[in-house]
């Protein structure tokens, strides 16, 4: 389980950014960052039951918690969060699952963060044709309950090529498809929180499952693996 000392210490990064300070806490740091670990590893093996994961371990799995600040105006040099990232395996399976751990602002979120232009396109064609799918989709009281609406970035008009009054433009103008849920440090903190996330995360598939079939497949339907 996640521990309170673990959210003591990222409160703390985050009052005391400066490289000094982390080396003088580096232990304290370690501990944390052992923690984070050891709850990735148990959440990846609770996965692995459900779904095909390709991260290697926890460890891998976590990102780095040095910040890069080269294009950056803010020069803070270390993130005051942990993140956990998940990647499914096989062309086959699409989208991946991530977990950020920050005091007063824990989330899970899911989906397709950057697809690549070929992905976005066959998405937005999806949209255009079978929107009513997408509504039926985005509506299911499951996924409604757990994350609310889809998330995302979007452009400002109407993507290259298709009409600025498509019925479903908003879904067009997206350039990411994200679903997301929050937790309270209070959950984050209880013994079943790993339970808890990975249920969450099993709650994605049927969105999962939809993109997975749009981006192996054409326009036509046909197989493209």
């Amino acid at each position: 389980m996640i521990q309170q000392s673990t959210l003591d210490f990222l409160s703390a990064l985050k009052a005391n950014n400066k490289r000094e300070w982390f080396q003088d806490n580096k232990a304290v740091y370690e501990k944390a960052h052992q923690n984070t670990i050891t709850f990735a590893d148990s959440l990846l093996e609770k996965m692995r039951i459900h779904d095909n994961i390709e991260t290697a371990s926890g460890k891998a799995s976590l990102f780095r918690i040095y910040a890069d600040t080269r294009f950056s105006k803010d020069k803070a040099p270390y993130k005051t969060h942990f993140g956990i990232r998940f990647s499914r395996a096989t062309a086959q399976l699409r989208g991946g699952y991530y977990f950020h751990l920050e005091p007063g602002n824990s989330f899970m979120a899911g989906g397709f963060f950057s697809p690549n232009p070929d992905d976005l396109k066959r998405i937005r064609e999806d949209i255009a044709f079978n929107y009513e799918d997408w509504n039926e989709l985005l509506t299911q009281s499951q996924l409604t309950a757990t994350f609310g609406e889809l998330r995302g970035e979007g452009v400002k008009t109407a993507p290259k090529g298709f009409d600025k009054d498509h019925p479903a433009i908003d879904l067009l103008r997206k350039k990411q498809f994200i679903l997301s849920r929050n937790f309270t440090d209070k959950e984050v903190l209880q013994s079943n929180f790993v339970e808890k996330l990975d249920q969450t995360f099993r709650e994605l598939r049927p969105f999962f499952d939809y993109m997975s079939e749009v981006l192996t497949t054409d326009s036509n339907g046909e197989s493209i693996l």
